[in-house]
């Protein structure tokens, strides 16, 4: 678990000119400048289990239109799982693999009442059982996947962009457990 106190627990902490990822005050802060742009940030852990992951995330500021979440069986920049909520109300869950982009819970995301929208906090959980996958906001299970394509990895926080960059997200309460 982290609570994002202590500002060498591990995570990445990197800036460039499309944004930043680094701790802020007692979270963890992802800002996206840019459009149609994904930052995240890793613990550096190799979990060979199936986990739970929970994060409280805060929209800050920038538009709506946006995405935040989990990540879990992260091997590399180029295959994980991201379990994706945005600011106006839709969830997902996504991967890379070998570096192309998937939908694995439908065709498009699924708009929800569960998700507190706009500049507010939600809570979000993501399992990733065997290849179950399995997206939960505010205590609601929101989103379900099955696919097998990673079977192990990192976990993280992540946030993106769309058509207009300024996306600003506080994470706190980051927590692992075994489902």
């Amino acid at each position: 678990s982290d609570d994002f106190s202590d500002d060498g627990s591990g995570w990445d902490v990197y800036e460039d000119t499309d944004g930043s990822v680094g701790y802020s005050a007692g979270s963890y802060r992802i800002y996206v400048a840019s459009s149609d742009f994904l930052f995240w940030g890793n613990p550096y852990q190799s979990l060979q289990i199936d986990v739970r992951v929970a994060v409280d995330a805060t929209k800050a500021s920038g538009p709506d239109d946006n995405e935040l979440g989990l990540i879990c069986r992260y091997t590399d920049e180029s295959n994980y799982y991201m379990f994706a909520i945005s600011s106006d109300g839709f969830a997902a869950i996504t991967m890379y693999l070998d570096d192309e982009f998937f939908l694995v819970s439908g065709e498009t995301g699924i708009q929800t009442d569960a998700i507190h929208q706009g500049a507010a906090t939600n809570h979000i959980e993501a399992t990733c059982i065997g290849s179950s996958l399995a997206l939960y906001v505010n205590d609601s299970l929101v989103v379900t996947a099955t696919d097998a394509s990673h079977t192990s990895g990192d976990v993280g926080l992540y946030a993106g962009s769309f058509d207009s960059g300024g996306v600003e997200i506080l994470f706190d309460n980051f927590v692992v457990s075994k489902p």
